[in-house]
Order: structure tokens, then sequence, then C-alpha cells
């Protein structure tokens, strides 16, 4: 039941946020929507970096001087499978005109929903990894640190549930269809989380692979996909503030927690 609670924990976070076009009349103010933008960015960093990376380098240290290896390869594994969903499904970031992917006859608002479909499955997996390191025993995690990611990705994805929702509701799309769309966007997060305990518990000896391979996936995400669209239309101030506090505060979640 606790691994349960852990694992629903970030769908809640993009649940509440869709939930916001079901009660808001206007679109999110553009300032907001960097704002919110940037500070999904700082909390996707920082977990990778304290919650993913750093644990993994340090369950490799019977490697010695090669401590990273494990970790470098599975963050450039990590890079290379996002890379590979980012070029076969159809998705449409926000404000964009042209289509990503494999051709469809998918609508605007599905490949919208499939974009942020995309964000959280590295999200999902890291969840999962880390969870599955602490029910495991491995004192690099406690169940108390795997709770500070959840929640510090469950607060990352109330911002993205409503700029995922609100946009398609001001684009016609009717309320209670772009809240399902929202939501059915965060479903795989727990989905992604279960896949990857499964595997951990099978290959319990690639945890720092698994680790340093959501890092790398969620970094994918950041880099390839929040910020550039944080920073659209030359104003980035909003985007950066909203970065520092979003790695502040996830930076703080884990070293306090973790």
């Amino acid at each position: 039941m606790t691994l349960f609670m852990g694992l629903m924990i970030p769908f809640l976070g993009t649940f509440a946020g869709a939930s916001c076009v079901l009660f808001m009349r206007n679109n999110l103010n553009p300032l907001l929507e960097k704002i919110l933008l940037g500070f999904a960015s700082g909390v996707m960093v920082a977990a990778s970096v304290w919650s993913l990376l750093i644990p993994a380098i340090e369950m490799s240290g019977q490697y010695g001087e090669w401590a990273f290896v494990p970790a470098a390869v599975g963050f450039a594994a990590g890079i290379a499978f996002l890379y590979g969903l980012d070029k076969l499904i159809p998705h449409l970031h926000l404000g964009g005109a042209k289509p990503e992917g494999m051709r469809s006859g998918l609508t605007k608002t599905a490949m919208l929903a499939l974009a942020v479909t995309l964000h959280n499955i590295p999200e999902g997996m890291a969840v999962g990894v880390v969870f599955a390191g602490a029910v495991s025993g491995s004192q690099e995690m406690t169940i108390a640190g795997a709770y500070a990611l959840a929640a510090g990705i469950a607060i990352q994805n109330f911002p993205e549930g409503a700029i995922i929702s609100m946009p398609m509701q001001s684009n016609g799309t009717g309320k209670k269809k772009a809240f399902a769309y929202g939501v059915l966007s965060g479903i795989v997060e727990p989905i992604a989380a279960f896949v990857t305990i499964l595997v951990t518990g099978a290959i319990e000896k690639a945890l720092p692979f698994l680790l340093a391979f959501a890092a790398g996936a969620m970094l994918f995400v950041v880099v390839e996909e929040l910020i550039p669209e944080a920073s659209a239309n030359g104003d980035s101030d909003g985007a950066t503030l909203g970065f520092a506090a979003g790695f502040l505060i996830m930076m703080v979640l884990d070293v306090a927690l973790g």
C-alpha cells in the first residue's frame, strides 16, 4: 500500500493541475506559463542530480576510479531512449506549428497530449527506480527520499497538467475533454514506475545504470522541450526565476528527506 501511494503521488499532481480547466475561465497568463515551465525544469534537473545521478555513482563505489562508468552508460542510454521516442511518437509542442515524430492523422489536441505524455515517461521511471532502490534496502536510498522525489515531481506536474489542459480549452476543446486529455497524459507515470520496479527487481545489480538512465531521460526532456518552450519569444526572466525556485525546492526536499 505504501508503495502504491508513492507511485500515485506524481499522477495526483497532474490530475490537480488538469482540473484547473474546469474552474478557470481564461488561459494561463504567458508570463505565469513561462515561470511554471521554468519551475518544472528546475525540479527535474535537481531530481536528476541529487535523487538519481549522485546515488548511482555512490552505489558503484566498488569500481574505484571507474565508479562513474555505470552512471555514464546509463545516462547516455536514457538520452538515446528519449531521443528515439521523440522521433517516433507523433506530438506537438505548445506554441509549435509543426508536429514532430512520425506522420499521423492525429488531431492537434491529441498530439499536444502526447507531447506531455512523452515528458511523463521518464518522470515515472525515476520514481519507480528510486522506490525500487529504497525497498531493496539500498543504503543510498530511503523511503523518505523516494517520497521526496515523488512529491517534487507532483509539484511540477501540477503546472504541467494546467499547461496542457487550459490551452486545449482555449483552442475550442470542451472543458471536460481537455481535462480528460490532461489526466490521461499523466496516467503513464504510475505505469512507467511500476514497469521500472519490475525490471529493477529482476536485475537489481543494474540499479545504478537504471538510476542514471532515468536521469538522462529526464534531462533530455528538459533541454529538448521544457527550456526552449519556457524561453520562447525572447523573454526568459520568468523562466529563469521559475527554474531557480524549482531547483531549490527539489534540492531541499531531497537533502532534507533523503
